[in-house]
């Protein structure tokens, strides 16, 4: 006679659920049409967009955007 199992196994069931969905329900790169290039350009913006970003936002807080506009004040609307 079978053991009856009270407790569930979740990890189990998650990694299977995995297979399943990688089984039925992943591409691969070639089948998405992604050659080559594409994922040159793809790891290329992976790797320098943070790096911009992050550069970027340098100038984008409130004291650099105050600067930033109080470097020509009498352009603005309103000045003219």
């Amino acid at each position: 006679m079978k053991e009856l199992n009270l407790f569930v196994d979740y990890v189990d069931m998650y990694f299977n659920s995995i297979k399943i969905m990688i089984n039925y329900f992943a591409l691969t790169v070639a089948e998405m049409g992604i050659g080559k290039i594409e994922l040159a350009v793809i790891i290329a913006v992976i790797l320098i967009f943070p790096i911009l970003f992050v550069y970027a936002s340098k100038n984008l807080d409130a004291k650099g955007v105050f600067e930033w506009m109080m470097e020509k004040p009498n352009d603005w609307i309103g000045k003219k």
